[in-house]
């Protein structure tokens, strides 16, 4: 299978005078799993946005397999986002849903999921936090997208959710790119292939778990 790759150059990115992003650069393929981790305030979910072209930048440069994207509408066939909010609207049902999000061809392999199955018959107002958020995770990442984005993927997830949505994380990575950010490190330590961290407006790429102390961002006590 051909890898894809996509690199995001030069991101800068100021609010009222104060620079939010400064130069960041980030290269990722099929097969990665990036864990952006930083705290709170640091332009992780600024950097999703702008990376998929709903957040304007003062300055960024996209390519993906090496052709330069410029419009935002160029974006879209190519990257997937899941954002921190619910998108699917309540007055839906769950198969209306479904069918307005995953081709024809690939809904039988969607519904093969018992968590898919135990809510097929209700609507999105009847849905827990939980479960719409398995929904809304699960039709990201079956769309034909070469590249996920996934912000605060594991908010509202049971222990039992946030292993199955990291078995679906594993499985699309077999032909996906992906980044994922979420204010429960843990989670994204333990599923990410590649780490980054942003700090003071940069992205560190980072080759051990043990820098993420030198940094600041953890503590020593979390590796006893």
């Amino acid at each position: 299978m051909k890898k894809h790759i996509l690199e995001v150059d030069s991101v800068q990115k100021r609010y009222d005078m104060q620079s939010i992003l400064s130069d960041v650069y980030l290269k990722w393929e099929t097969n990665d799993i990036i864990g952006l981790l930083g705290r709170n305030g640091s332009g992780k979910s600024t950097l999703l946005k702008i990376i998929f072209g709903i957040e304007n930048a003062d300055f960024k440069f996209v390519r993906i397999d090496g052709v330069v994207k410029i419009k935002t509408s160029d974006l879209f066939n190519d990257i997937s986002y899941l954002s921190q909010d619910n998108f699917i609207p309540n007055q839906l049902s769950v198969k209306k849903a479904i069918s307005l999000s995953i081709n024809s061809e690939h809904a039988e392999d969607f519904y093969n999921d018992e968590m898919i199955q135990a809510i097929s018959n209700r609507k999105i107002s009847q849905l827990s936090g939980g479960e719409l958020r398995y929904l809304e995770i699960k039709v990201v990442l079956c769309n034909p997208s070469k590249f996920v984005l996934l912000d605060e993927p594991y908010n509202g997830l049971s222990p039992l959710m946030i292993e199955k949505v990291n078995e679906l994380i594993k499985e699309n990575a077999t032909r996906k790119g992906i980044i994922i950010t979420d204010h429960n490190y843990e989670n994204v330590l333990a599923i990410s292939t590649k780490l980054m961290l942003m700090k003071d407006g940069k992205a560190h790429h980072i080759n051990s778990k043990e820098e993420l102390v030198d940094k600041g961002y953890l503590k020593v006590e979390f590796f006893k």
